[in-house]
């Protein structure tokens, strides 16, 4: 799919081991929870503060999350462990498309976000006039839906893993499919790292020399710069780091015939296997970054966490009369009318139904 890997990377014939298994069930298990906690306090957070960088995190969360179900789930646990099979050809397919479109799309939210903490640092006077809650999710949608589109190509991705030189065609159709499946690899490794490495790295040199340069400009205007700044900046040094072995594994698979002794071949698969682990990390640590450089954040998810594991709910407390009412004393019910006005006092059930226990 996404990665290279043989489809069978059970103990007996992966050089890792069961650690593959252990590895990617301990980061669905981390990684999902981190990322639905994500998603719920920057849903708060943007309810409260309508920032456009929040509306980015927030779909780099919900971005990620697919990427953990279709990828580490469906594609390594369920088809690799679980079933031990691959799914039929045509769910397999459409499974493929949509991983891709995941991981674009993980990808990609980050390039607008930069494009705003840019404009927020070196441009302020003009950042609320281009950055603003609904041009920020149309910009948002605009991401989805293109990765989704420009993912249908990828139906046709080649496994890397056995080389092209064996796809059994001869001849001018085997130029022709050589030619587009390099089209469509390095269209891959140009869109999920090439480019936006590039446009990271740029605006960031450009931002962190602004920094330096002015550093009052952490606060102007009444917003702070200086945390989303130092997120953005922590988020794409990690994937940086994180994605660089799984495309440069990628390229090396493109250009090399799977070699043809075991010892070779047992160690081009090791490196394999943890480079698409170290890329897939990627998807589980932003919670991580995000509560190491936000005091904010640390706060209001030990909030959230504490709610979630409370003991028990308190029930509302009951309603009782504590004092004597003369229905009498308003000024809006005459003395002569008040022998048609009667006092219900009300006591809830454990179901917080109101229950009529005097009149």
């Amino acid at each position: 799919h996404t990665h290279t890997h043989t489809h069978s990377w059970q103990p007996q014939g992966c050089p890792l081991g069961p650690l593959p298994i252990i590895y990617y069930s301990s980061l669905l298990c981390l990684g999902l929870p981190a990322n639905i906690l994500t998603v719920i306090i920057l849903s708060q957070l943007v309810l409260r503060r309508q920032k456009s960088s929040y509306n980015y995190l927030l779909a780099l969360a919900v971005a990620d999350i697919l990427v953990l179900l279709l990828i580490v789930f469906v594609d390594f646990l369920l088809e690799d462990f679980i079933l031990a099979a691959p799914l039929p050809h045509s769910l397999n397919k459409a499974v493929q498309v949509l991983e891709f479109s995941s991981i674009h799309t993980s990808i990609w939210i980050t390039v607008p976000l930069t494009i705003d903490r840019y404009i927020a640092v070196c441009h302020p006077l003009r950042y609320h006039s281009v950055s603003y809650p609904a041009r920020t999710r149309r910009v948002i949608m605009a991401i989805y839906t293109g990765c989704l589109l420009s993912s249908a190509p990828y139906y046709w991705w080649p496994e890397l893993w056995h080389g092209l030189a064996d796809s059994g065609l001869v001849g001018k159709s085997h130029s022709d499919s050589n030619a587009g499946q390099h089209v469509l690899v390095w269209a891959h490794c140009a869109t999920v790292y090439l480019l936006p490495c590039s446009v990271f790295f740029s605006l960031n040199a450009v931002i962190v020399r602004k920094l330096r340069q002015r550093r009052s400009c952490f606060r102007l205007r009444g917003y702070s710069t200086g945390k989303t700044t130092a997120i953005l900046l922590a988020i794409t040094s990690v994937f940086a780091v994180l994605w660089a072995p799984r495309t440069v594994m990628i390229l090396y698979h493109l250009y090399t015939p799977q070699p043809t002794t075991a010892g070779p071949a047992r160690t081009l698969h090791l490196i394999t296997d943890v480079a698409n682990m170290l890329a897939l990390l990627n998807t589980g640590v932003n919670f991580f970054l995000y509560c190491y450089i936000s005091k904010r954040f640390r706060g209001m998810a030990a909030s959230v966490l504490k709610v979630l594991f409370r003991c028990r709910k308190q029930p509302p407390p009951p309603f009782y009369a504590s004092h004597n009412f003369s229905i009498t004393s308003s000024p809006w019910i005459s003395p002569a009318n008040s022998h048609c006005i009667k006092m219900l006092v009300y006591q809830y059930d454990k179901n917080g139904k109101p229950v009529c226990i005097s009149s």
